[in-house]
């Protein structure tokens, strides 16, 4: 007498669960980024994602205990929805402890944001208002978020910051370099996210020809926490601003000294 052994029809659905969370989330994150979905369907859609890949792995952990104890078939389809699950869930355990690791924050910047301003996104009318940090919230979370000066004129940095927001890849919306009669240069970048957040860059520098103070803004448009981004942004930015300003001065000490006016006769010439 032939005996049949059944495959568990838990293993066949952990490993579809698996199978398909896997691309769901991945479409998702690509629509969000490319703008093809807004921000609120995103949330939803992902959260259906994650209630997927828990499933996966809720539903392969029961085909396991119930094929050790049956018999039956199907040890590789549930083991394949287990890994497939929990690969799934990656990216929600690494957002999840960044969510533990910062405050619901969206607005990180160095001075006043009014002398900031953000350019005008039809998002930021269906946000609401931003939440910010108080000045001790900063200093223990962010301690490098603070206002730059330099010993270095006012059109020098602005072109180093300039240079480091482009070799960045950050969209340029707004670009107002210093003139002559003017003290300041602004900048104002777009920067998209990996899951698809929008969030904007402002860059302030002011002064004088041989001195420069560069205040810097980071805001999310779209999203209701910014896992910490804008001030990671901040402080990862002017670390680098720090190091190629100081690598300028170093290289070129007489970079502030006036150009020496020529002689009447070349002048003639």
């Amino acid at each position: 007498m032939r005996i049949l052994i059944r495959t568990s029809k838990w293993a066949i659905w952990a490993r579809r669960l698996g199978s398909v969370s896997i691309p769901f989330i991945i479409m998702a994150v690509l629509l969000h980024r490319l703008g093809f979905m807004t921000s609120d369907i995103f949330r939803a859609v992902i959260l259906v994602g994650g209630v997927m890949a828990v499933l996966a792995v809720l539903t392969a952990l029961v085909a396991l205990a119930r094929l050790w104890w049956s018999g039956d078939k199907g040890w590789g389809l549930a083991l394949a929805g287990l890994v497939l699950g929990l690969i799934s869930l990656l990216p929600y355990g690494f957002y999840g402890q960044l969510l533990l690791r910062y405050p619901p924050v969206t607005d990180i910047a160095t001075a006043d944001r009014a002398t900031m301003p953000l350019l005008f996104d039809p998002a930021m009318a269906r946000m609401p208002p931003p939440r910010m940090l108080s000045a001790a919230e900063m200093a223990a979370i962010f301690p490098n978020v603070e206002r730059r000066t330099y010993p270095l004129g006012l059109v020098p940095t602005f072109a180093v910051v300039q240079d480091l927001v482009e070799g960045n890849g950050w969209q340029i919306g707004l670009l107002r370099e210093p003139a002559p009669g003017l003290d300041m240069g602004q900048l104002n970048a777009r920067v998209v996210t990996l899951p698809g957040w929008r969030e904007e860059v402002v860059i302030r520098v002011t002064g004088t020809d041989t001195s420069s103070v560069v205040d810097m803004r980071s805001a999310s448009l779209n999203a209701l926490h910014d896992f910490g981004s804008n001030g990671q942004r901040i402080e990862h930015f002017l670390a680098m601003l720090d190091e190629t300003v100081t690598t300028l001065l170093r290289d070129n000490p007489n970079v502030n000294a006036p150009l020496e006016a020529l002689p009447e006769e070349e002048a003639a010439d």
